[in-house]
């Protein structure tokens, strides 16, 4: 029954880094009739744990996260003279579990809160191949890099912006955003807060399709007062990042994407260096398995600026090798590489991945640290190496309406005294 709007659509699947686009041919005329709205939603059960490097026990009361999650939405694509409109509400109540990393007072997971996580809405002017979408909504990694709403927590995080979409060059979408507040990936999901610090930021996509088989995203952000996480003299910053990936080879794909962010401004009295990175992926398919090798590096500096999520937390990484908790340790000063391989089997998706980072000075921590002084002063950050293996399950069941997830991941970062054993498993029922 759910159905999308139509800059939902825009947003979510039309500008795809590395995917096809479709154009985009916006209708307005008037129904003699306002369209009926559509309701939809989703109730989730989420539980995480962890052994803390070997300091407690999987499921134990200080160790494991829980929570139940319900999200409401409706949907018109006409609610008046071709004006569309869309609204959704979302509540998470969790156990008496930990809501924090231990001994860190940090977040990992979304906590007890309810908020207005979505209302936006929707024109079309089809004669010149634009549509527009203002209000709280939801910003995919494919078309925001560096501002995207982040899927491995229990609800999306959401984002106050005006954002319009053009399609009026031959193969070419060009996108314009003007992001003002966001909420966490993590914590309290009614916490909005400014982008960057700022009154509000620029960003502009441009996605290309003219070189059969290729296509070309880029994007681009200019983060005025770039004040967030700059100690003193903050400034002016912009980031900017550009995908490729080729697909007219019969049996595998090429990919390979790269940007940075450059910003004004002092950090613990010196220069702030500026954070750039590199990365590239073959993926194909050989008999049953869906085989990926992907590569990244990103540079050093001596400031707080990292290849990862502006907004949300900046949890996640917008690079090939991010799997399930390596973000960490990839982000800045970091040559890593990810292998990866799934398969259907057992009525789903069975993956595996591994990921071996080799980090350098500026490196920055790893994993979830539980506060044991030995580790904290053993350093979680600087040189070292970091592994992690991934063993995921996904399925659907009772007529595709609920998807099932479970994930083991093994971290290993040499900088701290053992590794570490974590659990994942969460459902979805969808109606």
């Amino acid at each position: 029954m759910k159905k999308t709007l139509l800059l939902s659509v825009v947003a979510s699947t039309m500008i795809m880094a590395g995917g096809d686009i479709a154009p985009v041919e916006p209708v307005v005329a008037a129904p003699v009739e306002a369209a009926a709205w559509n309701f939809n939603g989703q109730a989730v059960a989420y539980i995480q744990t962890t052994d803390e490097q070997g300091n407690s026990d999987l499921f134990s009361g200080s160790s494991t996260y829980g929570s139940l999650g319900l999200q409401l939405g409706a949907t018109n694509a006409d609610v008046f003279a071709g004006i569309g409109a869309g609204v959704e509400v979302s509540t998470i109540q969790q156990d008496e579990g930990f809501s924090q990393i231990p001994g860190t007072g940090v977040g990992n997971a979304q906590v007890d809160s309810s908020a207005l996580t979505q209302a936006y809405l929707t024109y079309g002017l089809d004669n010149i191949n634009t549509s527009f979408k203002v209000g709280r909504q939801t910003l995919p990694k494919s078309l925001s890099p560096f501002a995207f709403s982040e899927g491995w927590q229990v609800f999306n995080n959401t984002f106050d912006a005006a954002l319009v979409v053009n399609s009026s060059i031959p193969n070419t979408t060009a996108v314009y955003a003007y992001v003002t507040k966001h909420n966490n990936s993590v914590g309290d999901i009614s916490d909005f807060n400014r982008f960057w610090d700022a009154d509000g930021v620029h960003m502009i996509t441009l996605s290309n399709k003219s070189i059969e088989g290729l296509t070309l995203t880029g994007s681009y952000y200019m983060l005025p007062d770039a004040t967030k996480n700059l100690v003193v003299n903050g400034g002016d910053a912009d980031a900017y990042w550009i995908d490729a990936q080729y697909d007219g080879f019969d049996a595998f794909t090429i990919a390979a994407q790269g940007g940075g962010i450059d910003a004004d401004g002092l950090w613990l009295g010196q220069s702030i260096d500026d954070v750039t990175a590199f990365g590239a992926k073959i993926s194909g398919k050989v008999s049953m398995f869906n085989l990926a090798v992907a590569y990244s590096s990103v540079s050093d500096g001596n400031g707080p600026l990292t290849i990862s999520n502006l907004a949300g937390a900046g949890v996640k990484t917008p690079l090939y090798t991010q799997s399930i908790l390596n973000q960490n340790a990839i982000k800045k000063d970091s040559d890593t590489v990810k292998a990866s391989a799934s398969m259907k089997a057992l009525a789903g998706t069975i993956g595996l991945h591994y990921i071996y980072a080799d980090m350098g000075a500026d490196a920055i921590g790893s994993v979830f640290n539980n506060g044991n002084a030995d580790d904290l002063t053993q350093g979680v950050s600087g040189d070292g190496e970091y592994t992690e293996v991934d063993l995921t399950y996904k399925t659907k069941v009772f007529d595709d309406s609920t998807t099932l997830f479970a994930g083991y991941v093994y971290q290993d970062d040499d900088r701290l005294t053992d590794s570490q054993n974590f659990l994942r498993f969460w459902a979805r029922y969808n109606f």
